[in-house]
């Protein structure tokens, strides 16, 4: 048997420890609240897990994928443009990371006979959101220490899962209409998902990124009614889910 007793875990393993569990404790905790709202017909462990997996694949290939967008937008603006902070990111980290986890999402559920109620979109990018975002920021927690776990932990963590519930919820509504011989409205409800979550996160990484004073009151503002708006989503499209 193969196994770490407590007797020989010393300070650097314990410390280890902790950093791990900073960095993916929000998101274990945000997975399992939307995990405890698909209460119709809940999701395979199995497929969710592949799905953790999933999004860290997208992290993988949005950090390749930033880095040529990064060096692209500095061969054409200036970094010292007013307008670079907004390109960036929107053009690059937004359009990026919802892309990829965009990709994944559909790649592993849309085919998958488990996906079979219009909840059941909003519980699939979630759990790709977040499994990116937790490997986003272990990244982060042994960068820059745990003095960023707290604030992650309320803004960037619950950021990627809101982003992903807005996309979610077209993305179950899109495999509705396929079901429904609606090819036009399916790609149209994916079309909506994918950019309404560019937005969203272009415009809370622009107000972050920005720093000014005034920056940091839009970005205090659009968070919270961020959070209120996606929380009341959520109980609205899970009280109202219906299967495809």
């Amino acid at each position: 048997m193969f196994f770490i007793s407590p007797i020989f875990m010393g300070p650097l393993t314990y410390l280890l420890l902790i950093y791990v569990l900073a960095a993916i404790l929000p998101a274990v905790f945000l997975m399992r609240y939307i995990y405890r709202q698909d209460r119709v017909e809940p999701e395979p462990p199995a497929l969710l897990g592949s799905l953790v997996i999933q999004g860290v694949l997208a992290a993988l290939v949005s950090i390749v994928l930033e880095m040529i967008g990064e060096s692209v937008l500095n061969a054409m603006v200036s970094p010292s443009n007013p307008r670079y902070t907004v390109l960036l990111a929107f053009l690059v980290v937004a359009v990026v990371e919802e892309g990829t986890k965009f990709f994944f999402l559909k790649r592993r559920t849309w085919r998958d006979p488990n996906f079979n109620y219009r909840f059941d979109g909003i519980v699939y990018a979630v759990f790709v959101s977040l499994g990116f975002a937790a490997f986003e920021n272990i990244k982060y927690v042994f960068t820059y220490g745990l003095s960023v776990a707290l604030p992650r932990a309320v803004l960037a963590i619950p950021g990627h899962m809101g982003f992903a519930v807005f996309m979610g919820a077209f993305y179950g509504r899109a495999k509705l209409r396929d079901y429904w011989g609606d090819r036009m409205g399916s790609v149209l409800n994916q079309i909506l998902g994918y950019a309404l979550a560019v937005f969203l996160h272009g415009f809370y990484d622009t107000c972050a990124m920005t720093g000014t004073t005034k920056a940091t009151v839009v970005f205090v503002a659009f968070v919270i009614v961020m959070y209120v708006v996606v929380f009341r989503v959520i109980r609205r499209e899970s009280d109202t889910d219906t299967p495809v």
